[in-house]
């Protein structure tokens, strides 16, 4: 009988405390969702469409243009020394033409390998571009 009431009580001194913590429920259906926020740059160009509404078994061929984007990007900083957000975060067209001349209709495999060979060339630069944007403050 003790152990009912001992029970008993901590029921009714928790009951307070979990309806004070519950998320509360509304009938509001508004979406809430704020713009993406980032540290740097945050007035970035949109991505290509397709890059967001493309299926999950090919989202091999979105992770190519955006290696081709930051490389050409990169290459941009590196030439002109200048890691301004326009330059960092160029429009996604020129890349995204590229893409479709040299990469659209490859396969899958050819797509990791060129990946591989995308990121082996950015890795050159990388010191000195983040050493620029660093210094710019923009990294």
């Amino acid at each position: 009988m003790r152990k009912i009431s001992a029970t008993a009580a901590i029921i009714m001194l928790a009951a307070p405390l979990a309806a004070q913590t519950s998320p509360q429920i509304t009938n509001d259906l508004t979406v809430t969702i704020a713009p993406q926020q980032y540290r740097i740059c945050n007035d970035r160009p949109a991505r290509p469409t397709w890059m967001d509404e493309i299926h999950p078994r090919d989202a091999y061929k979105a992770l190519t243009l955006m290696r081709l984007y930051e490389l050409r990007a990169w290459e941009s900083i590196k030439a002109s020394g200048d890691c301004g957000c326009d330059v960092r975060f160029p429009a996604w067209e020129a890349a995204s033409e590229e893409y479709e001349k040299r990469f659209s209709m490859i396969t899958q495999a050819e797509h990791t390998q060129a990946r591989l060979a995308l990121r082996a060339q950015q890795n050159q630069s990388a010191r000195q571009v983040q050493d620029l944007c660093e210094a710019q403050g923009n990294w």
